[in-house]
This record gives C-alpha cells, sequence and structure tokens, in this order.
C-alpha cells in the first residue's frame, strides 16, 4: 500500500509539473522596471500602479488574443545598475517579450544596450531625454514627452505670463533628466529674448537643498525652473517659501509635489506644474472617456489623487504595448516591436501613435503627448 501511494504521489507529481508550461502560456507577459525603493520611489510607485491598473482593465474585457495580462514586476531601486539587472532579470529568466521602464533617463539609457542586445522592445513612460530616442535604437518606442518637446510646449505659454518672465535661473537634478531639460529650457528662453542666469544641481539623492537656494535668492531672476522627482520638488518648494525666495517656481518633467496638497507651505506660496494628464480637470482631456475610466480605478484603489498625474504614464503605456501585441497577434519581440509602429491608441493624455526619431534604419518610436499647466496654493490647485 506503501509503495502505491508512493507511486500515485510521484505520477501525480510528473502530471502537475506537465501543467505548469501550459498554465504559464495561459497569460502574456509584460515585464515592469520602475524605481519602487531609493530616491523617485514615490513616481515609480504610481506609475507601476497605474500599470497595475491597465492590466485590469484589459483583463476585464477579456485581455488580449484570449490571454490575460501579466504584469512581471522588478524593483530597479533608484538606480542605473540595479535597472540594467532587473531587465536582464525579466529578459532572460522570466522570458517577457516586451518591457515598460524605466523612469529616469539615466536608468533607461543604461538598460538600452540590453535591449539591443537581447532583441527586446521596452516602452518608455517617463524619461525625457532626447539621447534615448536618437541614439538609433530601434527597440525603444515612447509615449512620454522629450525635454526638447516640453520645452516647445511650453514656450506656447510663456508670453501669457503677467509679470512677464524676464529672467530665469534653474535648479537641476543632477543627471540626464535634469540637465538635459535645463539645456533645452535654456535655448527655448534664449530664443524668446529671455535672459537665463544662474543654474544650481542637486544630487538625486539630497535631502537638503538649502545652499543652492541661497545661491539662487539674488540674483534678479524672476522665474525659477526646477527639474526632479517628487521628493525633491517637494523640498525646494518649502525651502523656498522658508528662504523667501523671490522668483515664481514652475517644475518641469510632469511630477507633482503630492504632499504640498495635505501639508501645504507657508499661506500664499504658489508653484506651478507642467503636467501631462491634469485629475483635476478631466474634461480638458482629449479622450475624457478613457481619462475617467482610469480615474475612476484610480480613486477606487484610494490611492492619492495628485499620484495620477504620474500614474497615468504607465497606463497609458501599458495600453499601447497591448494594443501592439494584439495587432501582432503573437507576443513575440520582433512581432511586438514591428506592431509598435502601427499602435494608434486612445490613452489618457491623448493618441498614442509613434513617429520616427534617430538615424535613418535605427529610429526609435517617439509619441507626441499634450502638456498642461497648473497651480499649486495653499493645498489647492488650479488648471491653467
Amino acid at each position: 500500500m506503501l509503495i502505491r501511494t508512493k507511486a500515485w504521489t510521484f505520477a501525480a507529481a510528473l502530471a502537475a509539473c506537465a501543467v505548469l508550461p501550459a498554465h504559464a502560456q495561459e497569460t502574456i507577459k509584460i515585464g515592469v522596471t520602475e524605481p519602487l525603493t531609493g530616491a523617485v520611489a514615490a513616481s515609480g510607485t504610481y506609475v507601476t500602479n497605474g500599470a497595475r491598473i491597465a492590466a485590469d482593465v484589459i483583463n476585464r474585457k477579456g485581455g488580449v488574443l484570449g490571454k490575460k495580462l501579466e504584469l512581471v514586476i522588478e524593483d530597479n531601486k533608484s538606480n542605473p545598475r540595479e535597472a540594467v539587472n532587473s531587465a536582464e532579470k525579466l529578459i532572460l529568466k522570466d522570458k517577457v517579450p516586451v518591457l515598460m521602464g524605466a523612469w529616469s533617463s539615466t536608468f533607461t539609457l543604461a538598460i538600452m544596450p540590453k535591449l539591443m542586445e537581447y532583441g527586446v522592445p521596452m516602452v518608455v513612460e517617463t524619461a525625457s531625454s532626447g539621447k534615448i530616442t536618437t541614439a538609433g535604437n530601434p527597440w525603444i518606442f515612447r509615449t512620454s514627452p522629450t525635454s526638447a518637446m516640453e520645452a516647445v510646449g511650453f514656450s506656447k505659454l510663456v508670453d501669457g505670463y503677467s509679470p512677464a518672465i524676464r529672467k530665469v535661473d534653474f535648479l537641476s537634478v543632477n543627471n540626464d533628466w535634469g540637465l538635459g531639460t535645463a539645456s533645452e529650457f535654456t535655448k527655448m528662453f534664449k530664443s524668446k529674448g529671455i535672459a537665463v542666469g544662474r543654474t544650481e544641481t542637486m544630487s538625486p539623492d539630497a535631502t537638503d537643498l538649502s545652499a543652492q537656494l541661497a545661491a539662487l535668492k539674488d540674483t534678479g531672476a524672476d522665474t525659477l525652473i526646477v527639474t526632479s522627482g517628487i521628493e525633491q520638488l517637494t523640498l525646494a518648494i518649502r525651502q523656498a517659501a522658508e528662504q523667501r525666495l523671490p522668483q515664481r517656481i514652475i517644475t518641469t518633467g510632469g511630477s507633482f509635489p503630492e504632499p504640498l496638497v495635505k501639508n501645504p507651505g507657508p499661506k500664499g506660496y504658489a508653484s506651478q506644474h507642467l503636467l501631462f494628464f491634469a485629475p483635476w480637470a478631466i474634461d480638458h482631456a482629449k479622450h475624457p472617456e478613457v481619462a475617467r475610466e482610469f480615474s475612476d480605478e484610480w480613486n477606487a484603489r484610494k490611492f492619492d489623487l495628485t499620484g495620477q498625474t504620474e500614474g497615468f504614464r504607465g497606463y497609458d503605456a501599458i495600453l499601447a504595448i497591448a494594443e501592439a501585441i494584439r495587432i501582432a497577434g503573437k507576443a513575440e519581440p520582433k512581432a511586438i516591436q514591428a506592431a509598435l509602429w502601427k499602435v494608434n491608441v486612445k490613452g489618457v493624455n491623448g493618441d498614442i501613435a509613434f513617429v520616427k526619431e534617430g538615424p535613418a534604419g535605427k529610429e526609435s518610436g517617439q509619441a507626441v503627448p499634450n502638456i498642461y499647466v497648473v497651480e499649486l496654493k495653499d493645498g489647492q490647485v488650479a488648471v491653467k
């Protein structure tokens, strides 16, 4: 009897093993590499939550090619080396046919050679460095705007400021994103005859910006352009208010200092923010029905309202990837890469379709997003 039981157990185990590959094939994997810990963890978490919502919405509607989407999520720990490790794990161990990531330009640029090496496409949902789509990497497709696109979009609003913008300073995170943004905005301001003053930088993990702000206090500029993640934007605005910096503060990159809504700075102190989705005015979106579906799902999960300003990035990127898989008819890297050029889908930010950027024959894909300006004052948000 004991021998028979053992034989049955062994046979059952073999049968279970035989079922596992078939079960694995019942889902379509999408790799996600985002900063879930470290200096920009808040932003990475918002983006990842948006991606999860998109997968859930798509799966609830029947999935893709009759299968459910499965997000395989890795923490790149706000570190470029870890970003590379996370991408290799997703590609080599988890066998994902497509990636979404990696929030920072620095993390994304670090991963890009691996995409070339292994032949796997990645949809870039946040990173804005122009190098990403001009480096000749045909496996890259970006849904977020470049720093140059953001600067051009803002240039259309500059003349409407009162009092007028006449001289600007910069406070930028010291990486590809921050330095690239300062460079592109400097070109734009100079083209409009606006003087550019002092530039201060901060390390990505800096937790005190008082020295940089003190250096900017008496420059004679009327506007300070700040580029960094949620944590440092919040810190910069609080410390600027404490030091009574005279410049108006305008932040770039689509991050929003959410803590200042719940715990505002000094009364009357205002800051403005360039965003790519404004959840306070969903009707402003090009496709309100898409934006509302995302927003309703986000709120139902009791996530912070303001986190949608970055969470939508993950949502839109997964919508684009899912549509590419549908067009491809199979979840294989080369087929998905080819299909991404044919994507034309309604997203929270607007229409998602890719135009070619970079060297002929090695072009990357770049979408053309919409840009919004919101003002934060005394914990209240107004869409301009």
